[in-house]
């Protein structure tokens, strides 16, 4: 294994918000080490749908992007009429009548996020965000000068939000709480009575709610009703965040949204400020908003083979801890 070398201090050409550590950690150095002498291992932390050997319906995905219009420009900061009917397709599905003005149309979750930071914070204003949580935000904050503030989830035969520790990390500099349904890694999903209790919180306190739903279409119990999206909340100023890189295991498929609700004005406002984000960064590609209907129909037989995996998973691992007493699981819902 390579020896882990000192930071060095940041050169005075790149900005602070760019001083990450660049050498790696001691996993990362592993995993160098192990391809680099050939030895054959599995992957644990496999992320990429693609390389998990699932099948896709390929015919499908070809044809969706055949279609004509392909090749004409035509573009709509808030995304492409006929991509932004698709999305509310698919929320339709789930008996949530969401506007397509409602939608703006991002290339990817990050991106998403970017524009929401953009929005909602000034240098130094704070983002609340859930621990454990996701690593990514932290990247994706410094990027855009904002500080993330934890509030923590404990666990009790389940997870849940503590509330008032959540009160507590709030102050005058908070402007928005993420809220990942299902959270990563815990795997839980927000309870409705958790929804309403984050919706009043952020109401109360005038910030906004960031709703996290890419992995909401996946429950792993059969007998698990569809959890609740934030779409469509209207009691504080909501944006919810998805695509088709997790719903349909297409990440190389550039396609998120944000679906915005809330009080009227609020809402209207953001979506006015949101276009004129949306529309300094260019555009979500004109292939992926054609092709997007055709996109998201393969969504039901990509799931149903993540769910069967993930369930098989699942047993084994049970089946192998009965065998022992030395450690056990905790609950896990989805995602």
């Amino acid at each position: 294994m390579k020896p882990q070398l000192p930071a060095k201090p940041p050169l005075q050409i790149f900005a602070a918000r760019a001083n990450w550590d660049l050498l790696g950690n001691r996993l990362a150095h592993a995993l160098a080490d192990a391809k680099s002498a050939g030895i054959s291992f599995v992957d644990l932390t496999q992320s990429n749908p693609t390389a998990c050997a699932f099948t896709y319906d390929q015919r499908q995905i070809a044809a969706a992007l055949t279609h004509p219009d392909i090749s004409r420009y035509a573009p709509d900061p808030r995304g492409m009429p006929v991509a932004r009917e698709a999305v509310t397709t698919y929320y339709r599905q789930q008996e949530i009548p969401l506007p397509a003005d409602d939608l703006i149309l991002t290339s990817g979750t990050s991106e998403a996020y970017s524009f929401l930071f953009r929005l909602l914070c000034n240098p130094g204003d704070q983002v609340l965000i859930p621990s454990p949580g996701y690593p990514l935000f932290e990247f994706l904050a410094d990027l855009c000068d904002v500080k993330l503030v934890r509030y923590p989830l404990n666990y009790d035969h389940g997870w849940q939000i503590d509330f008032s520790a959540l009160a507590a990390a709030s102050n005058e500099r908070t402007r928005a709480l993420i809220v990942v349904h299902p959270n990563n890694p815990t795997g839980h999903f927000a309870s409705p009575n958790d929804q309403l209790q984050l919706s009043r919180f952020c109401a109360e306190r005038e910030i906004a709610l960031i709703a996290d739903e890419v992995f909401l279409d996946f429950p792993l119990a059969h007998d698990q009703p569809r959890p609740t999206s934030f779409a469509g909340t209207q009691q504080s100023l909501t944006f919810t965040l998805s695509g088709i890189s997790k719903i349909c295991g297409l990440p190389q498929m550039k396609l998120a949204w944000i679906a915005v609700s809330g009080p009227e004005e609020q809402k209207k406002e953001a979506l006015a400020r949101l276009e004129i984000i949306a529309d300094a960064y260019l555009y979500v590609g004109t292939p992926l908003q054609v092709a997007a209907l055709r996109l998201l129909a393969t969504s039901s037989c990509f799931q149903s083979k993540v769910i069967k995996r993930v369930q098989a998973n699942v047993r084994e691992l049970d089946a192998q801890l009965a065998q022992q007493s030395a450690c056990n699981r905790l609950s896990c819902e989805g995602g």
